[in-house]
Order: C-alpha cells, then sequence, then structure tokens
C-alpha cells in the first residue's frame, strides 16, 4: 500500500484483506504507521494459501530495498492504480 503521493510504501500481511482495506482506509488505528502516513490505496497484492508462506513473502518484500519494491509495483500495476476497489 502506499499514499497518494507514492512516496511511502507499506508491506503487510493479513488474512482477511476487505477488512484490513477498510481499517487503513478509514484510519481506524490512528497512532499506526499507516494512518501517520496517510496510507490507504492498494498498489499490490499476493495471494497464498497458507500465512506461513504469506509471512514468509512479506518478509522477503520488507527485506528488499525501495527499488526492488517499486519494480515489483511497476510490473504489477504501471499505472499504480488503487486496486481495493476491486476487493473491498
Amino acid at each position: 500500500m502506499t499514499n497518494d503521493s507514492h512516496k511511502v510504501l507499506y508491506t503487510g500481511v493479513t488474512s482477511n484483506l476487505k477488512d484490513r482495506i477498510i481499517q487503513h482506509k478509514s484510519r481506524k488505528y490512528r497512532k499506526s504507521f499507516t494512518s501517520r502516513y496517510n496510507i490507504g490505496k492498494l498498489v499490490y497484492c499476493e495471494k497464498f494459501d497458507s500465512i506461513l508462506e504469506a509471512i514468509k513473502r512479506e518478509k522477503q518484500i520488507k527485506a528488499g530495498t525501495r527499488q526492488k519494491k517499486l519494480e515489483l509495483v511497476n510490473n504489477f500495476n504501471p499505472e499504480w492504480l488503487d486496486l481495493s476497489g476491486h476487493i473491498v
């Protein structure tokens, strides 16, 4: 996820993407990283059958450089459209 200016990137894992998107967009947790940086735009996601696989992938993405994350999004969603409308 990112903010409107695409300056901040957030990577997370969840078992319920729809609810998590709603939480981010509504800033349910006011002191959270996503609330402080106005992150509410879903630009990339992956689906896994196992939460362990998802956590492993999350750690892999977080360990990468900003450039790697930008490449990941650009290859998947070159226009950086908000994909949350397809999920929520």
